[in-house]
């Protein structure tokens, strides 16, 4: 075996139906006595539920928490944070409600428990990126991002719409598939990978035809921390690039994107990686060069839009995101090539299988 490097991440996961009653014991194990939860406006009904079972230590809700996680937000959650002197923080939702209370953690250090809704894993990291001012995204790494206790309840989920649950998904999907093609990959991560893509793609399909089936959802959260546990050691890719440039710099949904894109950016670096496509392969039980096929044959089984004119963007604008590609560009095993990435980018709006170009 090749020598190697793993960056294993710490904290606690207590997953189970019905596992949300153990919040307040989760917070005594961290000292917390001025609690604030982040979350969306849609959520606040929900958290303020929640919240009442921490009696005199919850300190307020921050419901600012928008996708993408624009700084204008950031800057209101930390001075309500300063405010109650929160000394914990408790995200409630998907990415865009931890994605505030990391960023809060980031100036200001309080420990966060994560209560998971969503399957796009962003709770296990101590990456974030943060969207300034000027509409340009600074990603930051820092262990004072990572939660320390994350709560998967999947009777929280039984009614987030599928499409949503789907959509992130495809997104922890692809922190695994990425995870293979990273600058560390490595066997550990690998290992997680493969399992993760597995148990995730056929949580899917099983939440296709019943999306209130709760074994499934219970599955699914099992898949996206194990995809969500490989992005720390591996880094991120050309697939992410392009994820965040769509989505960043188009406002396209943030797991759509990033379940269209993912067949045709795995296919990007086929020739590149063989023993990445047959880890994928072995998840799907396909043939290695069969893996961003299996990827895009997902869509369909789960229900998930193939194109990215489906999510509304113009054709008119993809000349315009690959030169946005081409620059500051993430790592990728195969060199930047801009005409193989227009044509990616036209097969991803047109919702044609992956061409391999």
């Amino acid at each position: 075996m090749k020598s190697y490097t793993h960056l294993a991440m710490p904290g606690r996961v207590i997953h189970g139906a019905g596992r949300i009653s153990e919040l307040p014991e989760e917070a005594d194990a961290l000292g917390a006595k001025r609690i604030m939860f982040c979350c969306t406006k849609s959520r606040l009904p929900e958290v303020e539920n929640i919240a009442a079972s921490l009696g005199e230590r919850f300190a307020g809700i921050c419901d600012k928490a928008k996708i993408f996680v624009p700084l204008a937000a950031v800057e209101s959650g930390r001075e309500q944070a300063r405010a109650t002197k929160a000394d914990c923080l408790v995200s409630f939702g998907g990415g865009t409600a931890v994605g505030l209370a990391k960023a809060i953690a980031l100036e200001q250090g309080q420990p966060i428990i994560s209560i998971v809704t969503t399957y796009s894993g962003s709770e296990t990291t101590a990456l974030q990126g943060i969207i300034g001012h000027d509409g340009v995204r600074t990603n930051y790494r820092d262990m004072r991002m990572l939660p320390r206790s994350l709560i998967y309840d999947p009777e929280l989920t039984l009614d987030v719409p599928l499409g949503v649950s789907v959509a992130s998904g495809f997104n922890s999907i692809s922190h695994a598939v990425s995870s293979y093609l990273g600058k560390d990959a490595n066997p550990v991560a690998n290992m997680y990978s493969e399992h993760g893509i597995r148990t995730m793609s056929a949580a899917l399909v099983q939440l296709a035809e019943n999306p209130r089936d709760i074994d499934a959802r219970s599955n699914a959260m099992h898949g996206a921390w194990l995809c969500g546990m490989t992005l720390m050691s591996s880094g991120t890719t050309i697939h992410h690039k392009i994820a965040h440039v769509l989505g960043g710099g188009f406002g396209l949904p943030h797991g759509s994107t990033h379940a269209i894109v993912l067949p045709h950016s795995t296919s990007y670096n086929r020739q590149m990686a063989p023993d990445a496509m047959a880890g994928i392969g072995r998840a799907f039980n396909v043939s290695p060069e069969d893996a961003p096929q299996a990827l895009f044959d997902l869509l369909g089984k789960s229900g998930a839009a193939e194109g990215l004119r489906d999510l509304g963007l113009s054709e008119d604008v993809l000349e315009d995101a690959t030169d946005r590609i081409m620059t500051d560009r993430y790592f990728n095993l195969r060199d930047y090539d801009r005409s193989a990435i227009r044509a990616l980018l036209q097969d991803a709006w047109e919702g044609r299988p992956p061409s391999g170009v």
